[in-house]
């Protein structure tokens, strides 16, 4: 199998990326109220909820007002410690999103911002798709916020941008090109300046411009009555899938396996 690409967070970016993200381009109020709004209309008694790829929580922070449990997973350590420390009483798991198996399921399991786009290939797309899927009780509902489209990716887009708090002022630039027929790379250069003094750093990310049809056919391969829904709070559209009443081998019935908990 292709080998995992790893999103480049380090604790530099870590530090900065809800400063960054949380300005008015990001709409994270508008996505988790999406969210909520999709599981709801097929599932009106919800009540738990698996953030996959949670980064620093900020959906989480939403989702932990809409339902009863919430819990997230998130590989990168660094992400994951902001995010603990933003949400101390909610478990956050350190997985790879195609190999964790918590040993419980949810009533909703959802994946936002893209991070679906860092699997290599069609074959980890379903594998990631799949576990999630697992995860759900009958009847659940995953919510997957996919990556840019091989038609929708813009080649050689460049974007900047500034944000400060009282603290700190972040400066952003990134490039994006597209490295093969169905991948990109993100290349961003940071700079950080704060009463210490002035800093920079580089991240550079590679994903996968998987197309509408093969998100769509992981879903459906997953078991999952499958629905794209386009815009406009998110700008990639959702996929949407319910697990069917009908029994099938569940979440608790797996085995515990490449999953560490912090709580």
């Amino acid at each position: 199998m292709t080998s995992y690409r790893v999103p480049t967070y380090g604790d530099e970016l870590a530090e900065v990326y809800d400063l960054i993200f949380n300005c008015e381009r990001k709409n994270y109020d508008g996505e988790a109220a999406e969210v909520v709004r999709q599981v709801r209309a097929r599932f009106p008694g919800a009540k738990s909820l698996l953030d996959v790829g949670c980064g620093t929580g900020t959906h989480l922070e939403r989702f932990r007002a809409a339902f009863d449990r919430v819990e997230g997973v998130e590989p990168a350590p660094p992400m994951r410690r902001v995010a603990q420390r933003k949400l101390p009483s909610v478990p956050i798991h350190a997985a790879d999103m195609r190999r964790f198996r918590l040993g419980r399921s949810f009533d909703a399991v959802c994946c936002m911002h893209g991070p679906i786009g860092y699997m290599a290939d069609e074959a980890q797309l379903r594998g990631a798709v799949r576990r999630m899927a697992e995860h759900l009780v009958p009847g659940g509902v995953l919510v997957l916020d996919p990556w840019w489209f091989p038609e929708t990716f813009i080649d050689g887009y460049l974007m900047a941008e500034a944000v400060r708090d009282d603290r700190r002022s972040v400066a952003r630039v990134s490039h994006s090109v597209r490295t093969g027929e169905s991948s990109m790379c993100i290349t961003a250069k940071y700079l950080v300046g704060d009463a210490a003094g002035i800093r920079e750093f580089t991240a550079t990310d590679v994903l996968s411009l998987f197309r509408k049809d093969q998100y769509a056919g992981a879903l459906a391969a997953a078991g999952l009555r499958t629905e794209y829904v386009p815009g406009p709070a998110t700008p990639r559209g959702l996929f949407v899938g319910v697990r069917p009443e009908a029994r099938c081998p569940a979440a608790n019935e797996l085995d515990l396996v490449g999953v560490d908990t912090i709580y």
